[in-house]
């Protein structure tokens, strides 16, 4: 299965961090219907077809995902799309 492995640096805490992360794990349920749980400090997200984390460090975030079969094609656009969202959010 695809992986998609992004470690974006940020200036934030770990508190600002996290609440950005909630911001964006928000948006994401609504529009994509995905579930996420942290635990610590790195949140597991799924939904059918991917699924994966979001930890957050004191300097990084680092996202990992797992695309499913269906999802795979999309591997560029989806990586895409969260490098955009990074950049968005801890630029």
């Amino acid at each position: 299965m695809p992986k998609i492995d992004i470690r974006r640096p940020h200036q934030l805490s770990v508190p600002e961090a996290r609440a950005v992360v909630d911001k964006v794990a928000a948006r994401m349920q609504e529009k994509f219907g995905m579930e996420g749980q942290w635990e610590g400090d790195t949140l597991k997200f799924s939904r059918s077809g991917v699924n994966g984390t979001i930890a957050v460090g004191e300097d990084a975030i680092q996202v990992k995902a797992e695309l499913g079969m269906m999802l795979a094609p999309l591997k560029g656009m989806v990586e895409q799309e969260i490098r955009r969202k990074l950049d968005e959010h801890f630029a």
